[in-house]
């Protein structure tokens, strides 16, 4: 069973960074390797998130309650006032409200068909942590 963070890396990450991404390159102009450089991935990785050839398991743009944190980084980043550190706190953001609205249930149950969604709690639960809640 792979717990439900491996599922966001594995399905949810990559939906932020294609929207956020799509957003920088195409509203903002910014170029592809400057995007990437950002975001910490390849210029390659870029273009697939803006062509939608990656980060498209989760529809992160119908997922309305996202929308503001997404928007946020976006500024924060086209403006270049997010530090790496922020940036990692607000997918954590990101994360817990999909996690919160149920969204990685179905994802969770792809990556393990053996799941009972009815029956798991975690992250409905509040007593996971994630670097959002990681204070130093």
């Amino acid at each position: 069973m792979l717990l439900p963070c491996e599922v966001a890396v594995r399905s949810l990450v990559p939906a932020l960074r294609s929207a956020i991404a799509r957003e920088l390159t195409q509203t903002h102009g910014l170029k592809q390797k400057d995007v990437a450089r950002l975001l910490g991935v390849t210029q390659t990785a870029v273009s697939k998130y803006t062509r939608h050839v990656r980060g498209t398991v989760l529809k992160i743009e119908e997922v309305e309650e996202v929308q503001p944190t997404i928007k946020e980084i976006v500024v924060s980043l086209a403006n270049g006032g997010m530090s790496k550190y922020e940036l990692v706190t607000k997918f954590c953001v990101a994360c817990e409200i999909i996690r919160q609205k149920g969204l990685m249930c179905e994802l969770c149950k792809l990556s393990d068909p053996t799941i009972d969604v009815q029956q798991c709690f975690v992250c409905h639960s509040g007593t996971h942590f994630c670097a959002a809640e990681i204070k130093k």
